[in-house]
């Protein structure tokens, strides 16, 4: 990993509030992603389930967490399966943790290496009477392939048919959606690396410039400040690109006169950061850009303020979609007409702004929680309204990252270039 050291306290606290959600004599589970394959003997980088992450801070693969909170010994509360590491290993991918290590990272005490756990597990299995077993329950998801989480539940289940199965993913959901002070600070860094590389981009960009060397300059700043890369794959769409949500290509040219919208972030300690910006290729926005980014940005605002402790996304979305209206009539993109006879399930605003203004954000871009809950202290959200208009070849979406706090928001983007003005200016030096 490139990160630094995380504080193993952190991942203490996380287990502390997970157990406060099981029922008597329960057993959890928790596993390690897959690594990927692509072709040939290619895979993937490995990426760790976000869970077990937040639950150990272990980054690596072969790793299993076994938390048995009334366990009869009352000793093996907490139980760590790690790879174990060799020579061969060490050379050839280099050293996976220690037992030590392991302990020291995630503040766990009883380390077993990873195929130790089948008869490790057995000894406790009989005693419990609920196992909580994890999935990736997620209203986006759509994967077709079988998980190693999805082939580790199935054996459980095979082998202790008659043991009552809990699901973990509500209580990870709800734990989760309330940030910790340390994963804060994580954000919080994942932002200032996604900042360095939006000043960096301010001062290379002009006409002609390919949207994938914009890509470049991004990746090189984000890779020499630690993080592992891009959060998610980033969108550098200029012109009429800019109104495909999630266009992807990267590999045509800026022209002057055309807008850039950047949908580019970097990741920090595995937890993401998402931001947004519209820049002028040639330094300066026209008249009637400047007018459309300035709506966006004032519905920013209005939605950023709008991120506090109670509030629901019912109302919160309602808001917004009205504030939006207002904006398109002025910009003259839909009439009163529209309005007056618009459907209710898709308003009239939806035609220029069809997508949410807001989702949870932490260990995934798309973070875990329940929107059909009021807002806590402590959650965090995005917030990207955005304005697209194809007939003018000109999409605008802003986006910075906000953490509700009990006076109101702290926006971790805040030092990120924002106001037109500014961002003319800096490119323009």
């Amino acid at each position: 990993m490139k990160y630094a050291a995380i504080k193993k306290e952190l991942f203490i606290d996380n287990r502390t509030n997970y157990i406060k959600h099981l029922k008597p004599n329960s057993l959890a589970l928790f596993v390690s992603n897959d690594i990927l394959p692509t072709n040939g003997d290619g895979s993937l980088g490995f990426v760790q389930n976000s869970d077990l992450f937040y639950l150990t801070g272990v980054d690596q693969e072969d790793t299993i967490l076994m938390i048995y909170p009334d366990v009869k010994d009352g000793k093996h509360k907490e139980v760590l399966f790690i790879k174990e590491t060799s020579d061969l290993i060490a050379i050839w991918e280099g050293a996976k943790l220690t037992k030590q290590q392991a302990t020291e990272t995630s503040g766990i005490q009883h380390i077993y290496w990873h195929h130790e756990f089948e008869k490790v597990f057995k000894s406790f299995a009989f005693q419990a009477d609920y196992f909580y077993l994890n999935s990736n329950e997620h209203a986006r998801r759509y994967i077709n392939m079988e998980t190693a989480e999805m082939r580790f539940n199935k054996i459980i289940q095979s082998q202790f048919p008659l043991h009552h199965i809990e699901r973990s993913a509500p209580i990870m959901h709800r734990i989760r959606s309330i940030k910790h002070p340390i994963e804060i600070e994580l954000m919080q860094k994942a932002c200032d690396i996604t900042e360095k590389g939006f000043r960096r981009l301010l001062s290379f960009t002009k006409p002609e410039v390919m949207e994938y060397e914009i890509e470049a300059e991004l990746i090189h700043e984000f890779i020499r400040n630690r993080s592992r890369g891009f959060a998610y794959g980033p969108i550098i769409a200029s012109g009429k690109n800019a109104c495909v949500l999630h266009y992807v290509e990267n590999n045509q040219p800026c022209r002057d006169g055309d807008v850039i919208l950047l949908d580019v972030a970097a990741e920090y300690a595995n937890y993401a950061s998402d931001m947004t910006r519209a820049i002028p290729a040639n330094g300066k926005f026209t008249k009637r850009q400047r007018e459309v980014y300035d709506a966006v940005l004032r519905v920013m605002k209005f939605a950023t303020n709008l991120l506090q402790v109670g509030n629901t996304f019912e109302k919160y979305n309602k808001a917004i979609g009205d504030f939006m209206t207002e904006e398109l009539l002025q910009l003259e993109l839909i009439k009163t007409e529209d309005v007056k006879n618009q459907n209710p399930a898709w308003p009239a605003y939806k035609k220029y702004f069809m997508h949410g203004t807001s989702h949870f954000i932490g260990l995934d871009v798309h973070d875990v929680g329940f929107f059909t809950e009021p807002m806590q202290v402590n959650m965090a959200f995005t917030v990207e309204p955005g304005i697209y208009i194809p007939e003018e070849n000109l999409g605008i979406r802003l986006e910075n990252n906000i953490i509700i706090t009990p006076t109101g928001n702290n926006d971790l983007m805040k030092n990120i270039p924002l106001e037109a003005d500014e961002i003319e200016d800096l490119m323009n030096k």
